[in-house]
């Protein structure tokens, strides 16, 4: 049997793996109670671990398992910008990692799937704002209007995938920035599948964050030309 509090921290764990799709870390879980310190949020867990509602993978941050939701956890890592070449990636060049269910994601499985950090405005006709984190699939399965991050002449860069006239080119989704035409060479490193973005309410008169009880993540699926095609959302 779990107790009234431990079954508020089971409930507030699954409500939030359902909704986003990313499990909740320690100090969001903290921040939500109101506890102490996050040693009090490791009790809980235990305890529920203990009582087989929760299982929890080893070396993998945040991949809470609720065997009644089911969900694929996956941990993603981020990159701040992406080398020439998949190859040359290693964990040197990792920035952190975003732990998502499989499905919120838009992740097909048995892909490689890494993330971006995005740097700039190029691409905020289609919605894509600096600061995101975009979900992106190693594939070689690249269609028109898709949005990749690709190596043009030897710089990468996350753009609109065009083909026009038998001739591939990257187009931002930005006025100010002209379309980008290969030179020698155009690799795509990988496809866009999904968005991330966290977001903060403000007071209106102070414009000051609120408490992190506030915050916002949106996941957004993409597809070629579709923009945003569904998005979750938990407050």
């Amino acid at each position: 049997m779990l107790t009234e509090r431990q079954k508020s921290v089971l409930d507030f764990i699954q409500r939030e793996q359902r909704d986003t799709g990313i499990t909740p870390s320690t100090r969001e879980i903290q921040n939500h109670f109101g506890f102490a310190s996050q040693t009090s949020v490791m009790q809980y867990i235990a305890a529920l671990e203990r009582k087989g509602f929760l299982n929890r993978h080893a070396r993998k941050a945040r991949a809470l398992i609720t065997p009644a939701m089911k969900v694929r956890i996956t941990d993603i890592p981020i990159y701040g910008q992406i080398p020439a070449g998949m190859s040359a990636l290693t964990e040197q060049t990792v920035e952190g990692h975003v732990s998502l269910d499989m499905r919120s994601a838009n992740v097909v499985k048995n892909r490689g799937t890494f993330a971006l950090r995005v740097r700039g405005d190029s691409m905020i006709g289609a919605h894509i704002l600096d600061g995101d984190i975009v979900i992106l699939e190693d594939t070689k399965e690249v269609h028109n209007g898709d949005i990749v991050a690709a190596l043009i002449d030897g710089e990468t860069s996350l753009k609109r995938y065009v083909v026009e006239h038998g001739r591939p080119y990257l187009k931002a989704e930005n006025p100010r920035y002209p379309d980008l035409v290969p030179a020698r060479e155009l690799k795509i490193q990988g496809v866009m599948v999904s968005l991330i973005r966290k977001q903060e309410r403000r007071d209106p008169q102070t414009r000051a964050p609120e408490t992190p009880l506030t915050s916002c993540t949106l996941i957004y699926k993409y597809g070629a030309y579709g923009a945003v095609a569904e998005f979750s959302r938990v407050m």
